[in-house]
């Protein structure tokens, strides 16, 4: 076995032959075996590259069977193996001694079952086959690998018939004419001497078949196109061939990436502001900004906790999914950013965190009568028949805004204005927008918003602040007044102790 050398062999380094630790040490093939490679779809194979495939094989058998060796016995697709440089070569063969009986083995049948579909009938039949097989024998189980090279579709490929490798070799045990042989067609083929060829190595004759000598000169003569006889161009031909199926393989893996990135970035640029969202995918650190003016929005459902006591969780999950949701759609329309929503709240604002001027005030406000204007057309799935109520405030001042954690980051506001706007919203009432004084003085600056003043409202740690209605816009679709829910100013909600403890409060 040390003393074999050839291109197309695996190379024998030694054994270990102490029980239980029998081992065999030979060459390593990086690109796995044959079978691995005319079962990988990605890969390419054209009429050139399967006949040098087919040549390797011939070239490492006839050698094979010239030395003391005298034959493999065991030759199947999974026993060639492929080299770094995409060069077949045979391995398995010889050191007959240490081959496990496998037919022992209960748990493998399947395996051995299988294995069997590359052996010559005459070897099926015999009760004690020699285990080094005859070199008759090589050429059939050359054969049936052919016939996985033409198809790609696993070994002893029937077309329109499945049979099951037990019942496969029963067949070829029993040799009945016409001889059961695995599909193949000439038009499947390059020609039709390859067929030819292929059917004269299955032969059920032993005496029929040619030796590899003979298919040496055979198979060379069809891949006159791609061998002139010299290792080194086929070898590059083989090379150039890898190298063009390994680039489409990278470029294709490359736009998975590429999608799943993208997929992955949109993911997190719905979490956070697309700038802060930038910084960290290249690793910077986000650090705190303060913002002079900012208008923010909060909103709730009025007789939220009631109605959750008599629905169901899910049922719960699908009001406040389908009211974020057309939320959500209604707001891409503005120059404003959704913080974040918890519960039944939810929080916009806009100035941050690009600023806008004065222009945020405005924006807040047409956004709140879009998003009030949809609320009253709003179906609740579960109880149809209810108006759903949405209780709004907004204020504007100054924040100071920042990603807060490690994990999961959350982009935050903080500061006094963040705790006035809950309060207007806590001290709102339901279908109207209630709106602080410092945002009905930038309203009021563009002369198209229509406000009704409230009156002196008392707020928790506030004190008495007068406060307004916000009822519409001029030329605006978004009239409040309009869906008659023009209704009389009140000191406060009677569910206004329920926000003192609001989770937008931050």
């Amino acid at each position: 076995m040390k003393d074999l050398q050839n291109d197309h062999l695996v190379r024998f380094h030694g054994v270990c032959i102490d029980v239980p630790n029998q081992c065999i040490l030979t060459e390593y093939c990086p690109k796995g075996s044959l079978q691995d490679v005319l079962e990988n779809e990605q890969l390419k194979l054209d009429w050139m590259f399967r006949y040098s495939i087919m040549q390797d094989i011939v070239r490492g058998m006839t050698y094979l069977h010239s030395t003391d060796i005298k034959s493999h016995g065991h030759l199947k697709s999974s026993n060639c193996v492929v080299d770094s440089r995409f060069v077949v070569k045979i391995t398995d063969f010889g050191l007959h001694y240490f081959r496990e009986k496998e037919e022992e083995i209960e748990d493998n049948i399947y395996a051995i079952e299988r294995s069997r579909l590359w052996t010559a009938p005459e070897l099926l039949r015999m009760t004690n086959p020699p285990a080094g097989g005859t070199q008759k024998g090589d050429v059939y189980s050359f054969a049936i690998i052919c016939q996985e090279i033409v198809y790609r579709s696993g070994v002893f490929y029937l077309r329109n018939l499945e049979l099951s490798p037990n019942e496969i070799t029963d067949k070829l045990k029993k040799g009945i004419k016409p001889f059961f042989r695995p599909t193949l067609e000439e038009f499947d083929c390059p020609n039709d001497e390859l067929a030819g060829v292929i059917r004269r190595c299955w032969a059920e004759d032993p005496a029929e078949r040619p030796d590899f000598q003979q298919l040496r000169t055979v198979i060379k003569k069809m891949n006159k196109d791609g061998d002139k006889g010299d290792i080194l161009d086929n070898l590059l031909s083989r090379m150039e061939q890898y190298a063009n199926n390994l680039e489409a393989l990278v470029e294709e893996r490359t736009s998975d990436y590429l999608q799943e990135k993208k997929k992955a970035e949109e993911l997190l640029y719905n979490m956070l502001p697309k700038f802060v969202a930038s910084q960290l995918i290249r690793g910077e650190t986000v650090s705190a900004e303060w913002y002079d003016g900012v208008t923010i929005y909060f909103s709730d459902i009025c007789g939220f906790t009631a109605m959750s006591a008599e629905s169901t969780p899910m049922q719960v999950v699908d009001l406040l999914n389908d009211l974020y949701t057309c939320f959500d759609s209604i707001i891409e329309n503005f120059d404003v950013y959704k913080v974040e929503t918890i519960g039944d709240a939810y929080m916009v604002v806009s100035g941050l965190p690009v600023k806008n001027g004065n222009l945020h005030a405005r924006e807040i406000a047409r956004m709140s009568l879009a998003l009030l204007h949809n609320v009253f057309k709003f179906k609740i799935r579960h109880r149809p028949g209810d108006q759903l109520k949405l209780r709004i405030g907004m204020h504007s001042g100054p924040v100071c805004a920042g990603v807060v954690g490690l994990k999961m980051p959350r982009y935050c506001l903080f500061g006094d204005t963040v705790n006035t706007s809950s309060r207007m919203e806590s001290n709102g009432m339901p279908l109207r927008i209630h709106v602080s004084p410092d945002t009905q003085e930038l309203l009021t600056q563009f002369g198209t918003f229509i406000l009704e003043k409230r009156g002196a409202v008392e707020m928790k740690g506030k004190g008495a602040i007068t406060t307004y209605w916000l009822l519409g816009e001029k030329d605006s679709p978004y009239n409040i007044q309009q869906q008659g829910c023009n209704q009389p100013a009140q000191s406060a909600p009677p569910e206004s102790a329920d926000k003192s403890s609001s989770p937008s409060k931050h």
